[in-house]
């Protein structure tokens, strides 16, 4: 055996066990979930191999268009505020001050919180009895919504606790961004006599587009497997407003038993998610601006 064969076979032994997890923790369970997408398992009995009938049950159905609309409705509302509030509080705490490692660790404190525990606090914020947010619409003389139990306001309420959570890790990735423009630029635009709204729209914005590339493509695969906040706040409710892709998958799963269905609901979300993911990456040459 020369050397460069010993050489490679060390290589191969180090990379052994990670392979061997990818085989079987991913690729395996991949491919298995695929398989069992084409039968009608549910659980308790033998599958029984229905070939594309779960697919065809699925399109066929109203319930699935109504959650698929659900769901992108969530996306509209939660893409853009999350978008407007992370990069707004990140251009905040990328202003040098006395405390400003304090503040950035207080607004990354909701990342670190458990959903659980947000969605339960969210419950008592926005409870139209007791909760502080229509107490102070009260205040104001304004009339606060019934939120959570309302099928116009809940999907709402949902997003505003969505981006109070997320808000500081996507936050974190903009100011990461902004970190990495050239002071240089702003510098020579101020000696030629530009506003702030003008550095703003021709040199922040266009430099930190990959970023908010990246961001929205994260927060779009993200969006569409929303699940604990749904699950927590309102179950699905009320009458059916706030049911989602992945809250209807998981029902299909653990209360129904209908395995072979819930897979292929599963990938065909899977899919909806590569064409939104192909179509952005297509299209980013339009819009976003790479510095070399």
């Amino acid at each position: 055996m020369n050397k460069k064969t010993r050489k490679r076979l060390v290589i191969l032994m180090f990379l052994l066990p990670s392979i061997c997890g990818l085989i079987f923790f991913q690729v395996f369970p991949i491919v298995y979930s695929f398989i069992l997408s084409l039968t009608d398992w549910d659980v308790l009995s033998k599958a029984n191999f229905v070939g594309t009938e779960n697919y065809k049950r699925i399109f066929e159905s109203e319930e699935f268009w109504r959650v698929l609309i659900n769901t992108l409705y969530y996306i509209v509302l939660y893409i853009p505020l999350m978008i407007i509030t992370s990069m707004s509080l990140s251009m905040l705490l990328n202003v040098r001050t006395r405390f400003t490692g304090v503040f950035r660790t207080i607004f990354y404190i909701p990342v670190l919180s458990s959903w659980v525990a947000a969605a339960m606090v969210w419950r008592w914020l926005l409870s139209p009895y007791y909760g502080p947010i229509n107490s102070i619409l009260g205040i104001v003389g304004l009339q606060g919504p019934s939120w959570l139990y309302d099928k116009v306001w809940a999907m709402p309420g949902i997003v505003l606790a969505s981006v109070w959570k997320d808000m500081g890790f996507f936050g974190l990735i903009f100011l990461a961004g902004l970190q990495g423009i050239n002071p240089s630029y702003y510098e020579v635009a101020s000696i030629d006599g530009a506003k702030r709204w003008q550095k703003f729209r021709y040199i922040t914005l266009p430099l930190i587009s990959p970023t908010m590339f990246f961001v929205l493509i994260m927060a779009i695969i993200n969006s569409f497997q929303l699940f604990p906040q749904v699950m927590i706040m309102t179950k699905g409710g009320p009458h059916g407003s706030t049911q989602v892709m992945m809250e209807r998958i998981y029902n299909y799963a653990f209360t129904y038993y209908k395995m072979g269905y819930a897979t292929a609901l599963s990938w065909v979300m899977f899919c909806f998610i590569l064409v939104v993911t192909l179509v952005q990456w297509k299209m980013q040459r339009k819009w976003v601006h790479y510095e070399s």
